[in-house]
């Protein structure tokens, strides 16, 4: 599973960053890499207009906010699903 961190880095994109990897290690998934992604072409690639995005494997599931861990949790296990 590949979890994309979309942003320049800014403070919402580094705390988007730490709930993903909280909302990984207490799901225990295994296989999960959390990787940042600052080139604007391939956010814009991903039709994202405001960062920080969250995109797991190829699918936007969230963009111009920072979602709780409970949200990034159901992403992922919607995800494994």
């Amino acid at each position: 599973m590949k979890l994309e961190i979309l942003g320049s880095g800014c403070a919402n994109c580094q705390k988007l960053e730490a709930v993903t990897k909280e909302a990984v290690a207490d799901l225990a998934v295994t296989d999960a890499e959390v990787v940042k992604v600052t080139d604007m072409k391939a956010i814009m690639s991903y039709g994202v207009m405001s960062t920080p995005g969250l995109v797991i494997d190829g699918t936007v599931v969230s963009s111009g906010r920072v979602p709780s861990k409970a949200e990034v949790t159901t992403f992922i296990t919607n995800a494994l699903a």
